[in-house]
């Protein structure tokens, strides 16, 4: 089974951006939040969440199609890696997300992105966010454009679950790491 330790030594090989590895920490902190959530192993759901973009920095622009067979020769198996590449779904492949763990992932991955612009315009970044403050963000088209709204609300909806739901799960699980996600109470 994938650990945090294993995904970071293998997250390493491929990326060397710090702002890869910000997100890679931000998203395994959600998916720590949702796997609580759904009663599965945290750590696990963490270490998956941390390598989702095992072959981003190499392959931007053909992502996730240099992540099975290295992650599979690194000892990760089928469901794993199947996980990663399920949160590609009709964006780079054809590879539905079907469990809980591949629809968190999906759902996830772009959420991350604008709880992390919102927390870095608060004094006291996630700590004292509040889901309220979180959805203005989120409803406004122009804040964080890049992520992609369309596809947080069908994860969500693959989920069963509303965007406040699932963000709010998200920051509270993000605000145990807001250190380590530069996202604390700014100097």
């Amino acid at each position: 089974m994938l650990t945090l330790e294993r995904a970071k030594e293998l997250l390493k090989t491929t990326t060397t951006e710090d702002h890869l590895f910000l997100h890679a920490k931000n998203v395994m902190a959600a998916m720590g939040g949702l796997a609580k959530h759904f009663g599965e192993d945290v750590a696990h759901w963490q270490a998956i969440g941390y390598l989702h973009d095992y072959d981003y920095e190499q392959h931007p622009e053909e992502h996730l199609q240099f992540t099975k067979e290295p992650l599979l020769q690194a000892g990760l198996d089928e469901a794993e890696v199947r996980a990663i590449l399920a949160h590609g779904y009709e964006i780079i492949n054809d590879v539905e997300p079907i469990t809980n763990l591949e629809k968190s992932l999906f759902a996830v991955d772009e959420l991350t992105g604008i709880i992390q612009a919102a927390a870095r315009m608060r004094p006291a970044g996630i700590t004292d966010m509040e889901i309220s403050s979180f959805m203005k963000k989120f409803k406004d088209k122009k804040f964080a454009a890049k992520c992609d709204r369309e596809l947080i609300k069908k994860g969500c909806a693959m989920l069963g679950m509303e965007v406040k739901d699932v963000a709010n799960i998200c920051i509270e699980a993000m605000k145990e790491f807001a250190d380590e996600l530069q996202l604390g109470v700014k100097a």
